[in-house]
């Protein structure tokens, strides 16, 4: 096709999660953007902490591919947007390549992107090879371009592999991304983290063999830029420690359509910026609970914010927040903004994890659910979401008066038009 543009790219998938995907994929993207080359990353799937890493690491941000959340349409203007001023896409799959519906294997299938396989070679020696036999021919409408062994012992181990390796990285402490519940600890609470990004770059360029395979990219078919349904609208967005869980594409998606972001904090600042629409999204409340709980000023602001009839959208870690208490593992607990009715508790297992489709009044918006906290809530639901691979997960959304609140992270782009109306009078 004429209208194609050709780049360099790679999925990075694994046989299952705990590979070291996300480091594999950090380490190329700073061996690359080194090299001065232009380094555009995805994340298949709805991941929030990973794409923090890979940001860092690639000096760019990072978007979301999911044919779920987001739809073919959606990720393929995102790649063909990618590929016009990128001189390499990297993608990070989720979970192991065959896994999920979604899978990072459809992905790669859809799209025609090779994948490159990371295997955790520690234990192992001639059973990588059979592994690798596997990945190669389990589909046929996939290409397995190369193989990155990871947590290798030494240069002898990585012979035993027994199948070429396009490279490989040693098991090395300074090099690993740590990790705590819900995923990959957030790169401003990682000590020396770019040190473990030059030396992951470092390391993995030395044994680096080939070049990454050239892909023809066609372009998308829907719309540009969304209608401006936001002109005029200044939407306060909850970012620090205790919420971070934002996607890039929701962000830009208010913006395009005319929305002025601006950014607070709920732990330290004392009282909320002057705006239209409020955005509480998920992230860590419960490891900040006494400084949420003693800003006093910022939780009376809140309340004041709602009393007059603006709107509210709080997404899981949001909608805790907004509930009269909540209890940490230890079980202590603290009083939190009490706009919600109800409590929760977190628990040392996960309590959700699931892909949801919602059908609000506003239309039906797309996201996923992934928590550790159980929450027992007074308010009538207005919606419940359903999973689309089988889940029994149904998650509840709340309305009490302009506020929108469930354990539902939305994707904006999924429904622009419903998304908006969320912020709207």
């Amino acid at each position: 096709m004429a209208d194609t543009v050709s780049c360099r790219a790679v999925l990075i998938s694994a046989p299952a999660s705990g590979q070291g995907k996300t480091t594999v994929t950090a380490a190329l993207a700073r061996h690359f953007s080194d090299r001065g080359e232009r380094v555009t990353v995805f994340k298949s799937g709805p991941d929030f902490l990973d794409p923090m890493m890979l940001s860092l690491a690639s000096r760019s941000p990072v978007h979301q591919l999911d044919l779920f959340m987001g739809g073919e349409a959606h990720c393929r203007s995102l790649l063909y947007a990618a590929a016009q001023r990128s001189d390499l896409i990297l993608i990070e799959g989720v979970m192991g390549l065959f896994d999920g519906a979604p899978s990072s294997a459809d992905l790669a299938a859809r799209f025609g992107i090779p994948v490159i396989a990371v295997i955790d070679a520690s234990a192992m020696a001639g059973t990588f090879a059979a592994i690798v036999h596997g990945l190669t021919t389990y589909r046929s409408d996939i290409v397995l371009a190369g193989v990155i062994a990871n947590r290798v012992g030494s240069a002898r181990h990585a012979q035993m592999l027994g199948t070429p390796l396009l490279a490989h990285l040693p098991r090395a402490a300074e090099i690993t991304l740590p990790e705590r519940h819900l995923g990959l600890v957030p790169p401003g609470e990682v000590a020396a983290v770019e040190d473990r990004l030059a030396h992951a770059a470092a390391l993995l360029g030395q044994s680096l063999r080939s070049q990454l395979p050239l892909v023809k990219f066609a372009p998308g078919t829907q719309a540009e830029m969304p209608p401006k349904l936001l002109q005029g609208q200044r939407i306060a967005i909850a970012r620090d420690a205790a919420f971070c869980f934002l996607y890039t594409a929701n962000l830009d998606l208010l913006r395009n359509m005319g929305a002025e972001c601006i950014f607070f904090s709920p732990l330290t600042d004392h009282q909320l910026p002057h705006c239209d629409a409020l955005y509480l999204p998920g992230g860590y409340p419960e490891l900040h609970l006494d400084r949420l709980a003693n800003n006093v000023a910022m939780k009376r602001a809140i309340k004041n914010h709602h009393a007059h009839g603006k709107p509210i959208l709080a997404e899981c870690g949001g909608l805790l927040y907004l509930l009269d208490r909540l209890a940490g593992l230890d079980g202590s607990a603290a009083e939190m903004v009490g706009l919600l009715p109800g409590q929760a508790r977190m628990q040392p297992r996960l309590a959700a994890l699931a892909l949801q489709s919602v059908s609000l009044p506003e239309g039906t918006l797309r996201g996923h659910t992934f928590h550790h906290s159980l929450a027992e809530i007074s308010e009538t639901p207005v919606a419940s979401g359903i999973c689309p691979n089988g889940s029994k997960t149904q998650e509840r959304v709340y309305r009490k008066g302009r506020l929108t609140a469930s354990y539902i992270h939305f994707y904006f782009p999924s429904h622009p038009e419903a998304a908006a109306a969320l912020f709207l009078p």
